[in-house]
């Protein structure tokens, strides 16, 4: 069993120390290091573990640590916990900078050590239910909407909310980026509150992405075209939907799966309309217990310390974009 100790006792932070406690047959919970004190008496009250008083003491005292803090701190904690051969689950976007992210892999590789980036929706139950699907999509369509919430607004739309997508872009398409065209707006905030990106991969594929944070409704759809098949994924409903078109004489027999024919020039296809089953999980614990095996397995995570950092270039890919195109209609982000 893995003694782990969680950095950050907030909001998130107190969900991980739940979701921990909840994986007790991968997981010994030594405590956590906030240096709110509010924060961490509400995590004291409620979990009843201990509060280590300094940033040393806790990471002289686990194998793994769980960083849930605010990303302009991710750095310092996680090359410390790597200086001292911690295992390191960190919250997304990995880093601050890029450059950050370039240290922390080297880091990462000096230490022999497991590196996960929390991209939770890699474990969301719509992804999983798909399985063995094939995903070869050429034409991508995301909408992550979402109201407004302080919390996160101290960051682009784009890092607290898109990044999200991106993960899951660069995930099924396993392509290099060739271009990136983007636009985005400051709303309420200092920072862009909606934005578009459109990016193109080597493959051929071309991928559409909006996130907003001032919307009156919330959504977090991906929509995938690819050659005989459209991919439908609600991220929030949990729901997946999977369209195919066959040969009519190579349909697989699908038991309860309603089959359509559709005449065309070549001869007659068959549609077939399937909703793959949803197992419901818990996806924090999950990814969690996810990154324990890859510990005890010596594999690769799931979501990768090099996974987190493409989101996070790609992500100031966009970023750039939009102040470009900004800086070029003499418009500028608020002050």
């Amino acid at each position: 069993m893995l003694s782990i100790g969680v950095f950050g006792a907030g909001y998130l932070g107190k969900i991980h120390i739940k979701c921990i406690g909840l994986a007790d047959e991968v997981y010994k919970l030594a405590g956590f290091y906030d240096p709110d004190d509010e924060a961490a008496r509400q995590a004291q009250e409620t979990y009843g573990i201990k509060r280590f008083d300094s940033i040393e003491a806790l990471l002289d005292a686990v194998d793994v640590v769980d960083i849930v803090t605010p990303t302009p701190t991710h750095f310092a904690l996680a090359s410390e916990a790597l200086r001292k051969g911690k295992h390191i689950f960190i919250e997304k976007p990995l880093t601050h900078t890029l450059a950050e992210a370039e240290e922390l892999i080297r880091l990462s590789a000096a230490a022999g050590v497991k590196v996960q980036v929390g991209h939770v929706e890699r474990f969301n139950p719509a992804l999983l239910a798909l399985g063995d699907t094939k995903v070869e999509p050429m034409f991508i369509e995301a909408h992550r909407l979402s109201v407004f919430n302080p919390r996160g607004a101290d960051v682009s739309v784009v890092l607290d909310l898109m990044i999200h997508d991106l993960d899951i872009v660069l995930s099924l398409v396993q392509a290099p980026v060739l271009s990136v065209s983007a636009g985005g707006v400051a709303v309420v905030s200092d920072t862009p509150d909606i934005a578009n990106a459109r990016i193109e991969f080597a493959n051929g594929c071309v991928a559409n992405l909006t996130a907003s944070r001032i919307s009156l409704k919330q959504m977090r759809k991906v929509r995938l075209f690819q050659r005989d098949a459209y991919i439908s994924l609600d991220f929030l409903e949990k729901q997946a939907q999977v369209i195919q078109l066959h040969d009519k004489n190579d349909a697989p027999n699908m038991e309860g799966i309603p089959m359509m024919e559709l005449p065309t020039s070549t001869g007659t296809k068959v549609i077939q309309v399937h909703m793959p089953p949803i197992e419901p999980v818990n996806s924090i614990k999950m990814e969690l217990e996810s990154f324990a095996q890859s510990i005890v397995q010596n594999t690769r995570p799931r979501v990768s310390i090099e996974d987190g950092y493409d989101a996070l270039k790609l992500a100031y890919q966009i970023i750039e974009d939009i102040a470009r195109r900004q800086t070029a209609a003499g418009i500028y982000q608020k002050k």
